[in-house]
């Protein structure tokens, strides 16, 4: 009888703590979504209320913060930093405008295809951190609104970021556990991101139809714009280039210089630093944003601890009832219309041990493909969904563009479905046709 009770005492108090969890996030992502709050105070308060009751033992607080995305962040932050100090970024955004010649247009295809190729090549949170002071600048020349822009370098960098292994951290994740090489991800998503890419272009110039009108007055402003002398420090942005580039190729070839992502751009921000000042270069980085991640990945890993999300992926697969199709099928479209509200990189690293386990019945080489379309995909649902998105919004916070959480999903919901029905057609035609 006593041992009766001190279960039923236990499942009482894991109750509890699943509840106390799931109004943690409710809260948290309500305070978020009004923006009464900055983001980066509601996420601090949301961990320190993870903490302080208990959902998340001190001691494995720590264990629950993703310090590589961290290091990663901080990272390009101090290299993208060293570019917009030496005059690149303003380089380079006034020769976007020069060749766009003042067509919207062609400006949102020509930022929206940098964005992608630059997210599957480097990743989607550096590609946001570098390109996102340079939309505004060309809002500033043009005298338009940046936030067309904005928004589609946040749906664009998760789109190019499926592409490959080092595009998104979640790929990272689902990659390092299936040991899926960064050739092997270009091979096989690399035709329905391209699909995608051309089919959200052409729907966002339709939902931007009124902001993208050219006139003569746009087209006068690019042609009287001059880059020179718009790079005030040729010698610092030819070394931070080299670096850059350098980063780049170590992303690339990371498997085979066995080294982590986040140690390679940890070592060309040190290198920066060598050439620059280190203590304004370290004030430079966007520690709101930082404070945000840290605060978020508790409030995640209090929804971890408790089991939540765990309960949630199980709930969901069960539902296949061991069809591979209906498995992969949820995959794209039940887990990922939940990593649209939780941050995709905790939520992979609970999501590829339940996948792996599904090993004795099914082929889990489709399945990881449909884990990674969906998650990635699906993270441009909200500002909440990625990584990429949540910098993107501080950054555009910092600059003065506030980027409403409902307005965002107001447009992100049409690209999402039509990303993941084409995705559901390429993983249902390739491997079950």
């Amino acid at each position: 009888m006593s041992t009766f009770m001190l279960g039923s005492d236990f499942q009482i108090r894991l109750k509890n703590r699943m509840i106390i969890s799931i109004i943690i996030i409710v809260i948290t992502y309500i305070l978020i979504a009004t923006r009464k709050f900055p983001q980066s105070t509601v996420a601090a308060l949301g961990a320190a209320a993870t903490l302080i009751s208990g959902i998340v033992p001190t001691d494995k607080a720590l264990n629950y913060v993703e310090f590589q995305v961290i290091f990663l962040l901080v990272s390009m932050m101090i290299i993208s930093h060293s570019l917009g100090d030496s005059g690149f970024f303003k380089w380079l955004s006034i020769e976007i405008v020069r060749f766009t010649r003042g067509n919207l247009k062609l400006l949102l295809f020509s930022l929206c295809t940098i964005t992608a190729l630059c997210s599957a090549f480097l990743d989607n949170i550096t590609t946001v951190v570098i390109l996102s002071p340079i939309i505004v600048q060309i809002a500033g020349y043009l005298k338009i609104n940046p936030m067309p822009y904005l928004i589609s370098e946040i749906l664009f960098s998760n789109i190019g970021g499926t592409a490959t292994l080092i595009g998104d951290p979640p790929n990272l994740i689902i990659g390092s556990f299936a040991d899926l090489s960064f050739l092997t991800f270009l091979q096989v998503l690399g035709l329905p991101v391209l699909i995608i890419f051309f089919l959200s272009i052409g729907a966002l110039f339709f939902l931007f139809r009124k902001e993208l009108v050219s006139n003569h007055n746009l087209e006068e402003k690019a042609r009287n714009l001059s880059s020179t002398g718009a790079i005030k420090n040729e010698r610092l942005a030819i070394v931070t280039l080299i670096v850059l580039f350098g980063v780049i190729l170590g992303f690339i070839l990371h498997s085979w210089l066995n080294m982590e992502a986040y140690a390679i751009a940890f070592a060309g921000a040190a290198l920066i630093l060598v050439f620059e000042n280190p203590s304004k270069t370290i004030k430079s980085v966007q520690w709101t944003s930082i404070l945000f991640f840290i605060g978020l990945f508790i409030i995640i890993g209090g929804l971890t601890e408790t089991g939540v999300i765990t309960l949630i992926a199980n709930k969901i697969l069960s539902y296949t009832k061991g069809s591979e199709e209906m498995t992969a099928l949820f995959l794209i479209w039940g887990l990922g219309i939940i990593s649209g509200f939780i941050d995709n990189i905790p939520y992979a690293t609970t999501l590829v041990p339940i996948v792996n386990s599904f090993n004795s019945s099914m082929n889990l080489y489709p399945l990881w493909w449909s884990l990674s379309l969906g998650i990635c995909l699906g993270g441009n649902l909200t500002l909440l969904g990625a990584s990429a998105n949540i910098i993107t919004s501080q950054i555009a916070s910092n600059l003065g563009y506030s980027i409403s959480f409902i307005k965002f999903m107001s447009y992100s919901w049409i690209i999402v479905l039509i990303s993941l029905l084409t995705g559901t057609a390429y993983i249902f035609i390739r491997f079950y046709v």
